[in-house]
């Protein structure tokens, strides 16, 4: 990829870092290797990540973030408005050395480039080159690659060193004590096997396994293991876990809006596996190399599948998948194709072969 410039970058001249993450867990979670890579290159720099309220938990703790800065999505005008003056004086206050911008759109260069930001690095998308001092024009080779090289893309094409591609996580000691209460309330001590379902994806229904489904996994887990099932989601996917319990005939526990996302990802690395929708806590689960198996339909694996030697994907092939869309605009074969004994093959024979 190309990189335009006027000037090159002295990373003895980096005292301030800002990066602008992107808004999803998932997304953030495949984008915290470029982090890492970002503190190789500039380990002497205090890197800041300005992000939205639901990722930070990903960020705060991870020793490649010195800072984080909360930016709100406020509804309306004059709230987004406000908003964007308060991040811009903020800004032009920190004197930022360079930026980082991982999300895409036009409103994080206008951001940096207002905030007088004297570096600003981003992929020449959105109308928005002409706030980049570094402008890195994305080739095809990267538009096909995994969504973690597409955001390493950026620091290879700066010339920058690169660490890895696995994600790694990190947590807190509040949520490490909360979530070992919550366990200890619910009897799970540390022989019982614990097998976390994940049957929601907020990005919309053609990701989505049916719930039915979803249950007969969890029953045979319980009644063949002895296994103890979790459901995890976020509030607005309570129904969808309400229809995953109703179906059951052991008794999960429904976690879905119950946790913050720091005490869910606590509790996600206490499972023994992970049966999942290509989510963003299907990422917090590979990147805590907790074993996973991803159910696919029709969104791609090798776009953003899981990063993790114990993660297993089930997907058929079907001639309209991926459609990337969020509702199926017909018959959602691609996911009422797959039946519960060919996802229990792949749970058993992961198991085995992890032997957990």
């Amino acid at each position: 990829m190309k990189v335009r410039s006027r000037h090159k970058i002295s990373a003895e001249g980096i005292k301030k870092i800002l990066v602008r993450s992107t808004n999803w867990v998932g997304d953030t979670v495949m984008m915290i290797p470029s982090l890492v890579a970002i503190r190789k290159s500039f380990p002497h720099a205090q890197i800041t990540v300005l992000a939205t309220p639901w990722v930070i938990p990903l960020l705060e703790n991870h020793p490649a973030v010195d800072r984080t800065m909360i930016m709100e999505k406020s509804k309306g005008f004059f709230g987004s408005f406000g908003e964007l003056v308060r991040i811009i004086s903020w800004l032009r206050g920190e004197r930022f050395d360079l930026a980082i911008l991982f999300q895409n759109a036009f409103e994080a260069a206008f951001l940096a480039y207002m905030g007088r930001v004297r570096h600003i690095v981003g992929y020449d998308t959105d109308g928005r080159g002409f706030f980049l001092t570094h402008k890195v024009t994305r080739d095809r080779d990267v538009l096909s690659v995994h969504q973690a090289e597409y955001f390493l893309g950026l620091i290879k094409a700066m010339g920058w060193e690169i660490e890895g591609v696995e994600p790694t996580l990190y947590l807190n000691d509040e949520d490490i004590k909360s979530t070992s209460l919550m366990l200890s309330e619910m009897g799970i001590e540390d022989n019982i096997f614990v097998v976390g379902l994940n049957p929601g994806a907020v990005y919309g229904s053609a990701k989505r396994w049916p719930e039915d489904r979803f249950a007969i996994l969890g029953d045979w887990a319980a009644k063949r293991w002895g296994a103890k099932v979790l459901l995890f989601g976020s509030p607005s996917e309570r129904e969808i876990g309400a229809k995953v319990s109703h179906h059951m005939h052991t008794n999960p526990v429904s976690l879905c809006g119950r946790t913050t996302l720091g005490e869910a990802m606590a509790l996600i690395k206490r499972c023994n596996l992970f049966l999942t929708n290509d989510t963003g806590l299907m990422h917090v689960a590979a990147a805590f190399s907790v074993p996973v198996v991803a159910i696919f339909g029709s969104t791609d694996p090798v776009a953003t599948g899981p990063i993790s030697r114990n993660a297993r994907i089930v997907r058929h092939s079907i001639d309209c998948s991926p459609c990337l869309k969020e509702v199926c605009p017909s018959d959602h074969r691609c996911m009422l194709s797959i039946e519960p004994e060919e996802v229990w093959e792949e749970v058993e024979g992961l198991k085995s072969e992890l032997k957990i």
